[in-house]
């Protein structure tokens, strides 16, 4: 072979069978030091003699090997993967080319493929850090951690939605997921209610601190401090939890609830692409696709529990699932027998047993699909929506009325001291409101005749919710300025120096 070159191995099969035939060894030496027998010692010697080092390489060198992955079918995968599979981990990929393109090669296979053509796995792991592992609990149903994972899952083909899911961790199946808009207690209200349909009651569930479990306005000294469990207040998630008879448990970091949190990151990776492949464009068509995905993904990364009974436990009969997965809210009856709840007014009708509950404290429920009813003692009561009261409503798109303003400016000049006798002063013109301040006090004060909650109106407007508390307290739009909210004294009423159109 021109040419040639012999590895490590070779080259010393080259000097052993050097020495032989230089009489330094015997053919039985030479076998002990080449592993090998004494007959194929000799039969090395014989091909050494005739066709010298070239004897010494393998025959199959510098041929492709018969098993190796034909060019076209490595290059159909190359262009499989920059095309359609764009972004597709190798182990997910390995499983798509096999299930629709009937391409059947292992996974080492693929990866060595995409790297010989420069394309890198989109997965990016973390080095590994020394954590002791903890035990499965050993029963299905006893623990169940539950999180939202917030997502482009439609990669801009439809909003933007949280996905919400609880991770059995007995078993690492998904006994229940559902997409919705935003990670509140709407949405995990539905995905208990999936869960209780489809398994049952759980023993107790795992969270972490979002504001829906734990109720995160409790005022310590300590801030590092963890409340007392009798005195800290409970979320609607936290009583309906109760009224359940299901623990809750928190965690402390994101790593004690690390198989939620995985299960979470292989959605993110597997399930968008699945979506993609869907054709799925909204969140309606999305939450029909969990329901064909998720089978198919516990049958495959499911794994059997150590004890094979079950802890789920059925609803008991008397309870209603309605009646515990809602919002439950404290009233007080106004004199004209009325409640508010959230902008909205109930006129409480007179019943067999109570013509008036002025003065009383009733409780208001607002269930899953809006409805409102309003208890008095554990007893319905009759109520319809109450009629509103006059107000007098301004035009947002109309132009400013000079003349009110005209008006106005002359009673506010009433009141200042260049309006007595003495030096002059200067009077500024009043500050107007920024067209944002507008905008916002306009669109807020609308959601709120919607009805809709402070938290709904923040989502729906992309804003905070100090925001939207700060502007449904003013009557007006808000105006910078140092004068804005001082008061003069001088004159029979006070009256702001500053004020908007």
């Amino acid at each position: 072979m021109k040419g040639l070159t012999l590895n490590q191995k070779e080259q010393v099969r080259l000097e052993t069978l050097n020495r032989v035939l230089e009489g330094q060894l015997r053919i039985s030496e030479a076998a002990v030091i080449l592993g090998v027998t004494e007959r194929h010692t000799w039969r090395m010697l014989a091909a050494y003699r005739r066709k010298g080092a070239a004897a010494l390489a393998h025959g199959n060198r510098g041929h492709r090997p018969a098993n190796a992955t034909p060019v076209a079918v490595s290059q159909q995968v190359v262009d499989l993967v920059r095309a359609r599979y764009a972004r597709v981990n190798h182990s997910h990929l390995t499983e798509l080319l096999a299930e629709r393109e009937g391409i059947a090669l292992s996974r080492s296979t693929i990866r060595s493929i995409l790297l010989n053509a420069g394309i890198t796995s989109p997965k990016r792991r973390r080095p590994p850090k020394h954590r002791v592992r903890r035990r499965r609990f050993p029963q299905e149903g006893m623990l169940l951690q539950i999180d939202g994972s917030i997502h482009d899952w439609l990669e801009g083909r439809g909003p933007r939605m949280t996905l919400l899911l609880a991770v059995d961790d007995a078993t690492g199946t998904v006994p229940a997921a559902v997409f919705h808009p935003l990670e509140d207690s709407h949405g995990y209200f539905q995905l208990l209610w999936q869960i209780i349909e489809k398994r049952g009651l759980p023993l107790s569930l795992y969270t972490d601190h979002h504001g829906v479990f734990w109720y995160t306005h409790q005022r310590r000294e300590n801030k590092d401090a963890e409340p007392a469990a009798d005195k800290r207040k409970p979320t609607q998630f936290g009583r309906a939890m109760r009224e359940l008879g299901v623990e809750q448990v928190f965690a402390w970091s994101p790593q004690a609830k690390g198989r939620v949190e995985r299960v979470a990151g292989t959605f993110q990776d597997r399930l968008v692409t699945e979506l993609r492949l869907a054709d799925v464009c909204s969140l309606e068509e999305a939450n029909g696709f969990l329901e064909e995905y998720l089978p198919r993904y516990n049958e495959q990364f499911g794994v059997p529990a150590v004890d094979p009974g079950s802890a789920y436990r059925p609803l008991p009969a008397e309870m209603n699932l309605v009646d515990v997965l809602c919002f439950k809210h404290r009233r007080k009856v106004a004199r004209d027998n009325t409640v508010k709840y959230q902008w909205r007014a109930l006129q409480l009708l007179p019943g067999t047993e109570r013509k008036s509950y002025a003065g009383k404290s009733v409780e208001v429920w607002e269930r899953l699909d809006g409805k409102l009813t309003v208890l008095y003692e554990g007893h319905d009561i009759e109520t319809q929506e109450a009629p509103p009261r006059a107000s007098v409503v301004r035009d947002s798109g109309a132009k400013d009325d000079y003349k009110d303003r005209a008006r106005f400016m002359e009673q506010v000049e009433a009141c200042l001291p260049s309006a007595r006798k003495g030096p002059k002063q200067r009077v500024t013109e009043p500050r107007r409101p920024t067209p944002r301040m507008q905008a916002y006090w306009e669109a807020i004060h609308a959601a709120k005749r919607r009805g809709l909650t402070q938290r709904e109106i923040a989502g729906e407007l992309g804003i905070s919710r100090s925001t939207v508390v700060r502007y449904v307290k003013l009557d007006k739009p808000p105006v910078y300025g140092e004068g804005s909210h001082k008061e003069e004294k001088g004159c029979g009423l006070t009256k702001s120096l500053v004020s908007s159109p």
